[in-house]
């Protein structure tokens, strides 16, 4: 195996109490009481020999600018059990045929010869490397290389949790677990499958089984998930993850754009705004992440800066996809194929000489890349979905930055399983459907901090009487402490009237903002979230269940908007469907005014509530 960096050498050296060098520098038996001076010289020999005489890291994966690659990404597989609008189109790729893809006997060969020549960590990517059925095998075939310090897997986590422990075994070391965003419902619009358990189900069993940090990387999207930064960070308070936020980038083939790119700084202030004493660690050598704890939490958050600050200078990255084809940079385009000069009989020696050519002409930086993003427009919401023009409501999630530090030390049990009971429960993990969420919180957690206090406003006011207002006259909230939890439901509506041009580019879903149905479709969800904080005198509500629906009505050239509320406790819920549904027909206009300010918001109503002392209310 070739000999490592003269730097390491060094190091070891350096750290080593035995008289000898196996390099076969010369070394002096030093008797006690000698001079320090002989020290100092012979330590200065010892180095002189070592400049002089160790071998350089291979030249094969050195490029021209001096970078050494000492980090393989190896992709065991093209296929994926997840559809991330920001990855790949619904209905899927082309894959290659399997008789083009590497075997596993040549993806050990492979690794073999890069460890060989300098190569000390390896991760798994895909795809989806847990769907293929040999991983295991295939990591403790790596595991047995000598040289190789770092096996990594990098996955979306939904087979993690049942594969781990044999992973373990097998020499797994490194973990990084894919996660955009902690609200059930909006994982399966971004994934545009089910799963979001199972994903924490993985990250919890990773934290059993003692993988420190555990690596939760979250692609922030504008529009989509950067409101969730600071409920990201939350986790680490109690739980030893460093969560990776990392730019956007765009990649080929994908319907996003750079309107979509959330830069590093534009997060941190984000951050900092919550946490001032957020401090930055030191940077280890050729790492891709800007790392940064909040003092006091036991994990740290880090970010991947591929845009806006560029890592190219100390990149040792090379990849091989899953086709066998070597990429010496993630945004280049130039491949060279190893799978058919390995088949072709290449040599060991042939196969380095192709190797080296390749790394040799890798470029300084993503240039091209970079100059797009220079020239791009300032960065505005908007969101792009394929999904039908029938929108399901995305589900609702108790906010997380405001109350996760309070349900964890207000829960009793050791820290490492309040992940799990935040989010698969006591039980069995429960599925979520994409029209709802039902909280499984810990309702004595939850309890606490779900609702704010009411401010007292003398005794209860009678059926005929405002009730938001004081013997005085004076406004004030209603006084619901004295009153029974119940279980309390709304649905309120509104109907947003187009007109036929707006109403054609809604339904063929070709406005230039993106898919407007979806857009209002959160931003309802998002409201009914808010309405304490947008009406002044409503109580906080802890939303177990938020549906928001739009149908399209050709008829009329209109969009129907129906949301639903659901919440158990002492105050009712039709405050936050009549501003889910009003929020929505506004964002209906908001998407659709640049094609027609001709569009009329009407009939916002409330269709029933049940639950309370007023009894129900269906409207006929």
């Amino acid at each position: 195996m070739a000999a490592r960096p003269v730097s390491r050498m060094l190091q070891r050296v350096l750290r080593s109490s035995v008289r000898s060098c196996s390099s076969g520098a010369p070394v002096t038996q030093h008797r006690p009481g000698e001079p320090s001076q002989t020290a100092v010289e012979e330590l200065s020999r010892r180095r002189q020999f070592l400049r002089e005489h160790t071998a350089p890291f291979s030249a094969f994966l050195t490029d021209s600018f001096g970078r050494q690659h000492s980090y393989l990404r190896i992709s065991l597989t093209e296929k994926c059990n997840l559809r991330c609008q920001y990855c790949m189109p619904e209905e899927g790729v082309p894959l290659t045929p399997k008789a083009d893809l590497l075997t596993t006997e040549e993806i050990l060969t492979l690794a073999r010869l890069f460890v060989k020549e300098g190569v000390d960590k390896i991760r798994l990517t895909g795809g989806e490397p847990l769907i293929r059925p040999d991983v295991v095998d295939i990591v403790a075939q790596l595991h047995r290389l000598e040289g190789l310090r770092t096996i990594g897997i990098t996955t979306n986590g939904i087979n993690l949790a049942r594969l781990l422990p044999q992973l373990q075994k097998a020499g797994l070391s490194a973990i990084n677990i894919s996660l955009d965003t902690l609200v059930p419902a909006k994982f399966e619009f971004i994934v545009r499958r089910k799963g979001f358990h199972k994903v924490m189900e993985g990250i919890h069993k990773a934290i059993e089984l003692g993988y420190s940090p555990v690596k939760v990387n979250c692609v922030v999207m504008r529009g989509l998930n950067e409101d969730e930064l600071l409920d990201f960070v939350a986790l680490t308070e109690g739980l030893p993850l460093d969560v990776r936020f990392i730019e956007y980038m765009p990649f080929d083939g994908n319907k996003w754009n750079f309107k979509k790119m959330v830069s590093y700084k534009e997060m941190l202030d984000t951050l900092r705004q919550q946490w001032p004493e957020l401090e930055k660690l030191p940077e280890e050598e050729s790492s891709t992440a800007k790392a940064f704890k909040v003092p006091g939490f036991r994990g740290q958050v880090s970010f991947i800066t591929s845009m806006s600050e560029h890592f190219c200078g100390t990149c040792n990255r090379l990849r091989i996809t899953a086709d066998g084809n070597l990429k010496v940079c993630l945004f280049g385009n130039s491949e060279v194929s190893l799978r058919d000069h390995l088949r072709a009989g290449a040599s060991e020696e042939e196969l380095l000489q192709i190797i080296g050519a390749a790394v040799g002409r890798k470029k300084r930086q993503h240039a091209e890349l970079l100059l797009m993003l220079q020239d791009s427009p300032p960065a505005i919401p908007s969101i792009s979905s394929q999904d039908p023009f029938r929108v399901q409501g995305i589900g609702h999630r108790v906010s997380f930055s405001n109350q996760m530090a309070t349900l964890w030390k207000g829960c009793r049990g050791p820290r490492t399983s309040l992940l799990a009971q935040r989010w698969l429960g006591s039980g069995p993990p429960q599925r979520h459907c994409s029209s709802r969420l039902d909280s499984d919180t810990n309702p004595k957690c939850l309890s606490a901090v779900s609702r704010a206090p009411a401010t007292p406003s003398g005794p209860p006011p009678t059926s005929d009487q405002l009730t938001h207002v004081d013997a005085e006259g004076r406004a004030a909230m209603v006084d619901v402490g004295g009153k029974p939890d119940t279980e309390r439901v709304a649905v309120a509506s509104a109907v947003v009237l187009l007109g036929p041009v707006a109403f054609k580019l809604v339904q063929k879903n070709q406005l230039k903002k993106g898919d407007a149905l979806v857009v209002a479709q959160l931003a309802g969800v998002q409201a009914a979230k808010q309405t304490s904080q947008l009406i002044p005198l409503c109580h906080h509500v802890a939303l177990s269940h938020i549906e928001v629906q739009l149908e399209l009505d050709s008829t009329r050239h209109a969009v129907g908007i129906q949301a639903s509320c659901r919440a158990r406790g002492p105050t009712g819920v039709e405050m936050e469907a009549l501003t889910a549904a009003a929020v929505a027909a506004l964002t209906l206009y908001d998407m659709c005014k640049a094609v027609s300010r001709d569009i009329v918001l009407g009939e916002i109503k409330l269709i029933s509530k049940t639950g309370g002392q007023r009894g129900d209310f269906h409207r006929t």
